[in-house]
Order: structure tokens, then C-alpha cells, then sequence
């Protein structure tokens, strides 16, 4: 497995490949349905976004009860699919990659390529290991969205797999 700190370079995003098994360390932004929606139609109006998407990771969870002494409850990734309809916009405001489980559009595959990011693929079934990969979490935007506003996690060793790299291949 590669490790990946977080922000990811341009280069670090074109020498991956569809399959590479990676570590991410760093800082992922965390939102869901609700949140690419409210994102897309405030850039769709040209108007400013509570937060950059400038060279930012999206997870694509809502983290169940935090337990006493957790940073986090079960944290496991949501189907991407919901979110296909916003993501070219996000893509091209900056965001370089997402995290989820299942298959994209082919709307998404080619804005991946278009704007060389990345789709990568966390394990579904996994929230409770992924949970002990969260070292921080912050409420950043949205707050009225409970468990779905947008987060910031602080991770460390966050196991994913390139699921789409920059060229377009793909592991679906």
C-alpha cells in the first residue's frame, strides 16, 4: 500500500493508477447528497461557497452516534452514484477527488479525466475500521444538515483504492 499525505499534488494524482491500493493521511472534507446539491447551486448562481474546494477530497459518508472516548462513530463510505449529478460542477470548482463506494456516471469518469482528479473507492462494511482512522472531525459549513453538514476529518492511514485514476481507467 502507498501512503498519501493530503493535499495531493499534481503529480502524486497522475502517477496513480485504477486498482492502486493507498493510505491517505491528511485532511478530507466529508458531504453528502444535501451538501453537493446546496454546493452546485451556489456555484450554478455564481455565488461564493462557504468553503474551497480548491484541491480538496470529499468523502461521501454521515457518521453514525460518536461512543464515549471516539472521535467518531462507524463512518463507512454511502454509494457515489447520488452524488454524479453534482459532481462535474464540484470538479470544476476545484475539487481534485472523491471517496465512496460503487460505480460513477459516465458524466463523472469524464470529468475526472477532464480535470485529472480522482475517484477513489473506500470498503463498504468498514465504518467502525475506518472510524479508527479519524483523529479530528469540525462542522465547517452547513451546520443545519445535523450529521450531514460538511466536516473536516483529520485522518491518518485511511485505506482506499483508486476506483477511477486521471487518464479514465477504471476498476468498474
Amino acid at each position: 500500500m502507498r501512503k498519501i499525505d493530503l493535499p495531493m499534488s499534481r503529480e502524486t494524482i497522475e502517477s496513480l493508477k485504477a486498482y492502486d491500493r493507498i493510505l491517505l493521511s491528511g485532511e478530507i472534507l466529508v458531504g453528502r447528497d444535501q451538501v453537493h446539491a446546496r454546493l452546485a447551486a451556489l456555484i450554478n448562481e455564481g455565488k461564493p461557497l462557504p468553503i474551497s474546494l480548491e484541491g480538496e477530497v470529499i468523502y461521501y459518508m454521515a457518521p453514525a452516534a460518536t461512543p464515549p472516548s471516539f472521535v467518531i462513530g462507524s463512518c463507512g463510505p454511502t454509494t457515489s452514484a447520488r452524488m454524479d449529478p453534482f459532481t462535474p460542477t464540484l470538479m470544476g470548482a476545484g475539487l481534485v477527488a472523491s471517496i465512496g463506494k460503487g460505480p460513477r456516471s459516465q458524466a463523472v469518469v469524464e470529468a475526472v479525466k477532464a480535470n485529472k482528479g480522482l475517484y477513489l473507492v473506500a470498503f463498504g462494511g468498514c465504518g467502525a475500521l475506518y472510524a479508527t482512522k479519524v483523529l479530528s472531525k469540525e462542522v465547517i459549513a452547513f451546520e443545519d444538515l445535523g450529521p450531514e453538514a460538511v466536516m473536516r476529518l483529520k485522518v491518518e492511514e485511511f485505506p482506499v483504492i483508486v476506483g477511477i485514476d486521471s487518464r479514465g481507467a477504471s476498476v468498474f
